[in-house]
Parts: C-alpha cells; sequence; structure tokens
C-alpha cells in the first residue's frame, strides 16, 4: 500500500512558509487531477530583499497572480522554473515574470502530440515558451540556495525536476504525487521513461518531496518504493489479463479498476495503454496495430 497524505493545512493564496528556505501558494484550482490546486513553491530566505525563485506559476488566474506578487513584494525574482507545460502548472508563467522582471526556465515544450483525450485536465500551454532552455544538470544559484535541475520525462516528455540542494529536496511537480498516484498518459508520456526517472529519483536519496499537489513526502524511500512497487503491480495485472484472454484496454480497465470512481476509468485507460506500449517495446507483447486505445494486443 503506498502511504498516501491526503489532510493538510492550507488556505487558497495564503503564503505558508513550509520549511527554512521554501514558501508554498495554493491556488484556487481544485480537481480531480490536481487534488486541492497547484502549489507554488518560493524559495529563498523571506526576509526583505532577498533574491527568491517561483516554481510552477500554475494557471492562468489573476486572484493567483495578485496572491503571488503578494507573497514576493519586498524580495527580488530572479526566476522563473515551470516543471512541464500542463495548462495547471505553465500559462501563469509569462505574466507573473513579466510582472517581476524574472526568466523563465524550463525544458524544451513537446514537438508532438500530446494525448488526445477528454480524459485528463491536462491540455498544454501552447503559447508557453521558457527564455532558458534546461536540458537537465544545470545549477540555478541565489541568495543562499542552490537548484539543479534534474530531467523526469514520464508524465510528460518535457517534465523537470528541480533539487534544493541546501535541503536535500527534490520539487517533483506531477511526477510523484502525495495524494496519488501519477498518470502516464501515452503519446506523450511514456512508461518506460516513467520508472526510469523514477529509480532516478529514488537514487538520490532526497529527505523530503514537494509535490506540486497537495502534501510533502517526508518518508521518501518508503514512499517511493511503494510507488514503483505500484506501477509493477498493474503492470503484472495487466500481463495476466493478456494471459486470461484480455485483448483490448476496454476489456482490462473494468476488471483491473473495479473498485475505482468509473468517472476514473478513462485516465486508467490511459496509463493500462502506458504499460501495454512499454510491454510491445520490450517484446513481452504483440499489438494489430500501433498502440492505441482502439489496439488488440497479445502475449508473445
Amino acid at each position: 500500500m503506498i502511504p498516501f497524505v491526503r489532510a493538510f493545512d492550507f488556505a487558497y493564496g495564503r503564503r505558508d512558509q513550509v520549511s527554512p528556505l521554501i514558501q508554498r501558494v495554493i491556488a484556487d484550482n481544485p480537481g480531480p487531477f490536481t487534488f486541492t490546486g497547484t502549489g507554488t513553491y518560493i524559495v529563498g530566505r523571506p526576509d526583505a530583499e532577498a533574491e527568491v525563485a517561483v516554481i510552477d506559476p500554475g494557471p492562468l488566474d489573476q486572484a493567483h497572480l495578485a496572491a503571488l506578487m503578494a507573497a514576493v513584494e519586498g524580495r527580488r525574482v530572479s526566476h522563473v522554473l515551470v516543471t512541464h507545460t500542463h495548462r495547471d502548472h505553465a500559462p501563469l508563467a509569462r505574466s507573473f515574470a513579466q510582472a517581476t522582471g524574472a526568466k523563465i526556465l524550463a525544458a524544451q515544450p513537446p514537438m508532438r502530440e500530446t494525448h488526445a483525450s477528454d480524459a485528463l485536465d491536462e491540455d498544454e500551454d501552447a503559447e508557453f515558451a521558457p527564455d532558458v532552455v534546461l536540458t537537465g544538470c544545470e545549477l540555478i544559484q541565489g541568495d543562499g540556495w542552490t537548484i539543479e535541475a534534474m530531467f523526469t520525462p514520464g508524465h510528460a516528455s518535457n517534465h523537470m525536476a528541480f533539487v534544493l540542494r541546501e535541503e536535500n529536496a527534490l520539487f517533483c511537480g506531477d511526477h510523484v504525487m502525495g495524494w496519488s498516484t501519477t498518470v502516464v498518459a501515452p503519446p506523450d508520456g511514456n512508461m518506460r521513461q516513467y520508472l526510469a526517472s523514477l529509480d532516478a529519483v529514488i537514487a538520490r536519496d532526497f529527505d523530503m518531496l514537494w509535490p506540486t499537489h497537495g502534501a510533502p513526502v517526508t518518508q521518501v524511500r518508503p514512499f517511493l518504493e511503494a510507488y514503483r512497487a505500484h506501477r509493477m503491480e498493474r503492470e503484472a495485472q495487466i500481463v495476466h489479463r493478456l494471459a486470461a484472454g484480455d485483448r483490448t484496454v476496454a476489456e482490462m480497465v473494468p476488471v483491473m479498476y473495479a473498485a475505482v470512481d468509473q468517472r476514473l476509468w478513462p485516465a486508467a485507460s490511459l496509463s493500462v495503454l502506458a504499460h501495454l506500449i512499454k510491454l510491445v517495446e520490450n517484446g513481452t507483447a504483440l499489438s494489430d496495430i500501433e498502440p492505441d486505445l482502439t489496439a488488440r494486443f497479445r502475449l508473445v
């Protein structure tokens, strides 16, 4: 069982000091995939005239923009960092950067079509363009803080997490969430890349994870190991369904997710598809056409 944490203290628009170098402001955009809303992080000393970085400004919401401007008042914003270009993370970045004079840093937006489905509230911000393109391993330094870019593709092909070295903490975006498992939605989401990124995060032995949605993860290694074990259990279930004669995603999901709210089945279908694509790529399964939600699969 994954030791999810779903209860934590917050209020929309309120600036909370959550660690010596981290403050958080949560946007009022709750939903089935954003949980309580987008958490924007301010990294740096809380005192006046300090230099800070801001991570994931969030959705295009004027109330949240006003809250962020109030939260950084008296300090200089040097960098705006974006984990990925889904619309609950990126759209406010340009307005906030222009208002503060900061540069936007992020991975290159995806060049290929993202998932064509209404199942997720994760449309791309088509207008997003960073001022500085990150590829991973870059160091971003400020007044008493050092942030390292850590490329973590899988949930999105351009997903970038950010390491706060002074606190051995990771701002993990949607790569890991403390309240739920992460959806991996092809074609932009990729399960093989996701698991490799998860292994890379586990290997770093962080003391704290700060997801963009929900509470922090404090017991990092057991949480991540359970998170990974869950993904491999789902993959084993898919292999079992193939062995039992199921051939399509639509046949598997009602069995595998019988205990889950049916409104979430479309999203679950995309994660099942991501596992099936991985099984085809590693030679465990075959598909009658290019793997998609309409394809028929069988074990090799």
